[in-house]
């Protein structure tokens, strides 16, 4: 594919960003991600409640305690993302009851450090609610309760896309990707980041990483997923407050899987494909990357996007020598600039010899054919030799650094 593509290709996918246009990358079948155009009241200081005077399971007085929740009573214009905060010391919190005037009780959990606890969905805007949270310690009980009220529907909304399909199964380098039209603003990705949510089984640790113009934001763990693993994800961002007076759009949940370890790696030099399924290679096959003034990108990649039959068009690039228009078959999306692995029978003689292409990995039409049956999207693919190197946020870059540098670009401090 020439330069002239990648632009192409670049400005299809800035046309995905705008309102209504992204939900999440597909896998051919047609689904894309959809994004819908969003305004942080803060709750005044917690007021402490006094202990009940008898102890729990006792005959006699245990000793008083005191705790403290937020929002503050008779708050009003909250987030509809809104939490349930409790600060107690050396204590427990056994029960959260929230519950909307006139309506039913709302479900939640916990945080795990239990700083809070977290409404399953977001709340309904314009209404009231009243949250009782109770606990113990040294054997006493405290209960508290607070009232307030969420604000008005807001008029600025910040788009959101999730990249994860509920029931997919994915490459164990799938990272989770969020997208945000507009970006987040540095000072404001930590708040937003709290509110992102990942979990997987069995349980393997995990970080975000933003991408320099908070467009994007990707989480992976140390090392590739296990195969097997389930991943569950919740980015909970409807109604919540992003910056410069805009809240999020809506909540995006998904479940998901990941299936075998398959990777393909191509080494320039030898101008070779080497698949490995489950770290046993299982094909080699010549390839025919970008030529000198086109360079293919070296980088560990992963496949965004798979499409049987598809067209590339570059009849509007400026150098009349990079415009054509062809059909393409077995088609995986590797960058956004317009870099893929794909069948290309035009270029079979010269294979495992010499770089010919516009930038994309090129392959006969019968190993094409055979990649294409076997990859997910997720798949790690790692380009190595190339005069050009990969160039962070074109395409899902998350593994293309160390774990190390890769928890650098977490908003909020990473322990593992």
């Amino acid at each position: 594919m020439s330069r002239g593509t990648r632009g192409l290709v670049k400005a299809a996918v800035l046309a995905l960003l705008a309102p209504l246009a992204l939900t999440a990358c597909g896998d051919g079948g047609g689904e894309q991600p959809r994004f819908v155009d969003g305004t942080t009241a803060t709750a005044g200081p917690a007021a402490d409640v006094p202990a009940s005077p008898d102890a729990e399971g006792r005959g006699e007085q245990a000793a008083a305690f005191s705790f403290s929740i937020t929002p503050a009573a008779n708050a009003k214009n909250l987030p509809v993302s809104s939490e349930i905060g409790v600060k107690l010391d050396d204590g427990e919190v056994t029960s959260v009851t929230l519950a909307e005037a006139g309506g039913g009780k709302v479900s939640g959990k916990m945080r795990d450090d239990g700083s809070a606890w977290v409404p399953s969905s977001p709340l309904k805007y314009g209404k009231q609610y009243t949250a009782t949270v109770t606990a113990t310690k040294d054997g006493g009980t405290a209960t508290q309760t607070t009232t307030f009220t969420t604000m008005g529907e807001p008029g600025k909304r910040v788009g959101t896309g999730l990249y994860l399909f509920d029931g997919k199964t994915y490459g164990v380098a799938m990272p989770v990707v969020v997208e945000f039209h507009p970006g987040i603003a540095k000072k404001d990705r930590a708040a937003v980041q709290k509110r992102m949510f990942v979990s997987t089984d069995p349980p393997q640790p995990g970080a975000w990483h933003w991408v320099s113009n908070g467009t994007q934001a990707y989480y992976r763990a140390p090392e590739y997923w296990q195969p097997g693993t389930k991943i569950t994800t919740r980015i909970a961002l409807g109604g919540h407050p992003m910056g410069q007076g805009r809240y999020g759009d809506t909540d995006r949940k998904a479940t998901a899987k990941i299936g075998d370890r398959f990777e393909m790696k191509v080494d320039n030099k030898s101008k070779k494909m080497t698949v490995l399924k489950n770290g046993k290679v299982v094909k080699t096959m010549p390839v025919s990357l970008g030529k000198k003034s086109t360079p293919s990108a070296s980088g560990t990649m992963v496949v965004m996007e798979k499409k049987e039959q598809t067209v590339f068009d570059t009849t509007n690039d400026p150098n009349p020598a990079d415009r054509y228009r062809v059909d393409i078959a077995f088609a995986q999306r590797l960058t956004w600039s317009g870099q893929y692995i794909h069948a290309a029978p035009w270029s079979v003689g010269q294979q495992g010899r010499t770089n010919v292409s516009h930038g994309c990995v090129n392959v006969s039409t019968e190993n094409a054919r055979w990649l294409f049956g076997q990859t997910k999207v997720g798949d790690p693919v790692t380009v190595t030799g190339t005069e050009e190197k990969l160039s962070p946020g074109n395409g899902w870059t998350a593994w293309n650094m160390s774990w190390k540098e890769f928890i650098k670009g977490s908003a909020l401090p990473v322990t593992q």
